[in-house]
């Protein structure tokens, strides 16, 4: 395994942007943990919701008095196509484990489990791809650690086959974690507790930007800032349907001319789909000139997705399957109107017609762009009433606390 460099971030800074006592609140519970060592183990350092969140919660738990650490397994590429077969299959779809992505699974597995080479108070992994090194980690190399195991995908309707083959490792576990308590499978053996994933809204991506300084940045990739520009952020993922959102988009257009339409994505290590699909969204966008398909390939980074979103007359998020969506979070927070697919995590973030508008289809997400644009001055109401549920809900130190309240538990044996 690799360890990841986070740098420093500093509770301090969050002071004036969080609820009133939750920085109290977390000086509280951070008090009986300092110096316990907390491992978090994932599979990228690079793309994806994870990845965003541990660049920010493993500073925060160091800063609070926890040494904190954040591992990336090592693995071939064959090993990720394996474990993305598992993400869909957790999230719902047909999936065959055959003998020989079973053996490969828990070589991967085993091998990163023998990398642990410091004893730790309490070992945390993220998502299917790490999960079955619990199995193999003996008390001597793991310290007598507590373990537990995060699950950041909706598995509410599991592939019953590979529901089966996983279950024994997640018992394995001291505790899970869950998104929503709708997302736990039946049969599960070990002590649930629901957390939300949040956003940090002092990295790149989320802080304050001006809208000349966004406008001059999204220019640079050919957008028309004099026209409104329809905006979806996401992985290059069937789950988040960016072909729903084209045909959102030219239904929108039929009736609104000017109208743009951006789809970002980041291009992760653990997903080797994503490859496939962004040619298949731009198959399928078939040379529109109005239509934007953008990556980390065309150097859109942090920055760039915060002046995007910072921009957009509309923010859309029409997932058909989704874990939680920070994405929503990131538009809310920047007070942009906002639609979402209502399902999963998304209808945490968004309460419909209040902070933002919840879809079905493509043909809902185009009348309520539509109703956006047409009546600007409520739709920015909603978004202001999204930008403060975010902040009262989903920043993350926040998710720090119920993070420290969770070990605080295990390490007390009230668990």
């Amino acid at each position: 395994m690799r360890e990841v460099n986070v740098g420093h971030k500093y509770m301090a800074d969050y002071q004036s942007i969080v609820p009133k006592g939750l920085m109290a609140e977390i000086a509280e519970l951070a008090e009986p943990l300092k110096g316990k060592r907390v491992l978090h183990v994932n599979a990228t350092a690079f793309g994806g919701g994870v990845a965003e969140i541990l660049y920010t919660l493993v500073p925060l738990m160091k800063d609070v008095g926890l040494e904190a650490e954040w591992h990336v397994m090592t693995a071939p590429a064959e090993f990720f196509t394996v474990t993305k077969g598992f993400h869909n299959g957790l999230q719902g779809h047909a999936f065959e484990l055959t003998a020989e992505a079973r053996r490969l699974y828990e070589d991967v597995c085993r091998s990163n489990a023998a990398a642990l080479s410091h004893h730790y108070d309490v070992v945390m992994i993220h998502d299917p791809q790490p999960l079955a090194m619990r199995s193999f980690a003996g008390a001597e190399s793991d310290g007598g650690a507590r373990w537990v195991w995060r699950c950041h995908i909706d598995t509410s309707t599991p592939d019953a086959g590979l529901y089966a083959y996983l279950l024994p490792y997640i018992d394995g576990y001291d505790a899970a974690i869950y998104t929503m308590r709708d997302y736990v499978p039946s049969g599960i053996g070990v002590p649930v507790t629901e957390i939300a994933p949040c956003i940090d809204p002092l990295a790149p991506k989320n802080m304050a930007l001006s809208a000349a300084d966004a406008s001059y940045i999204v220019r640079q990739f050919g957008i028309d800032v004099e026209r409104p520009l329809l905006l979806q952020v996401s992985r290059f993922d069937p789950w988040k349907d960016p072909l729903g959102v084209v045909d959102a988009y030219r239904s929108v257009k039929a009736k609104h001319s000017g109208v743009q339409l951006a789809l970002i994505g980041s291009m992760a290590t653990d997903d080797p789909e994503g490859w496939e699909y962004l040619e298949k969204v731009v198959e399928y966008v078939g040379g529109d000139p109005d239509v934007f398909v953008l990556s980390n390939l065309d150097n859109v980074g942090s920055v760039e997705i915060n002046a995007f979103q910072s921009h957009a007359a509309v923010i859309i998020q029409k997932s058909i399957r989704e874990g939680f969506g920070l994405t929503v979070a990131e538009g809310l927070w920047k007070a942009r109107p906002t639609v979402g697919g209502a399902v999963g995590g998304i209808p945490l973030q968004i309460e419909d017609g209040v902070s933002g508008y919840l879809v079905h289809s493509s043909a809902e997400c185009a009348q309520r762009c539509l109703d956006i644009l047409h009546d600007p001055d409520a739709a920015s109401e909603m978004a202001r009433r999204g930008k403060e549920h975010v902040r009262r809900h989903y920043l993350a130190p926040r998710l720090l606390r119920d993070d420290l309240k969770l070990f605080n538990h295990l390490l007390s044996g009230k668990m």
